[in-house]
């Protein structure tokens, strides 16, 4: 009889992928030229949304922020 391990429910995978982009932008010291990140414009746009980051324009392209929480 073979033993089948039960599987933990899969969480949605976009809150993932924004919880990485964020941690990404946290470990480049908040904010990254948006051309080098390299997740979806849906995870990007997602955090737009919930304004947790915002772009802006350097005039030589676009940074991707972290907005400070005060």
């Amino acid at each position: 009889m073979t033993k089948y391990r039960q599987t933990k429910p899969v969480k949605d995978s976009s809150g993932l992928t924004a919880a990485s982009l964020l941690h990404s932008l946290r470990c480049r010291r908040g904010s990254a030229p948006l051309h080098t990140i390299g997740f979806s414009t849906g995870v990007i746009q997602s955090l737009l949304d919930r304004k947790l980051v915002k772009v802006q324009n350097t005039g030589c392209g676009f940074l991707l922020e972290i907005i400070e929480e005060m």
